[in-house]
């Protein structure tokens, strides 16, 4: 897994499978990246719409490699 603070952005973490328990469902997602606010404007916390872009966020890129 890799979890990536991106420049004046959301967190992406790359996953070789994941599931996501919203409400009454659940989705599995396998080889996918999701992106995760972290600027706290986004309208589908904890899910990243871009408001980031608009609210002027910013912040450096960091990468962090999981084993």
């Amino acid at each position: 897994m890799k979890i990536t603070a991106t420049q004046n952005g959301p967190l992406l973490i790359d996953v070789a499978e994941a599931i996501i328990k919203k409400g009454d469902g659940k989705e599995k997602l396998e080889n996918k990246t999701i992106a995760l606010c972290r600027c706290g404007h986004s309208a589908n916390k904890p899910f990243c719409d871009g408001a980031h872009k608009k609210a002027g966020f910013e912040a450096e890129q960091i990468e962090i490699e999981i084993k």
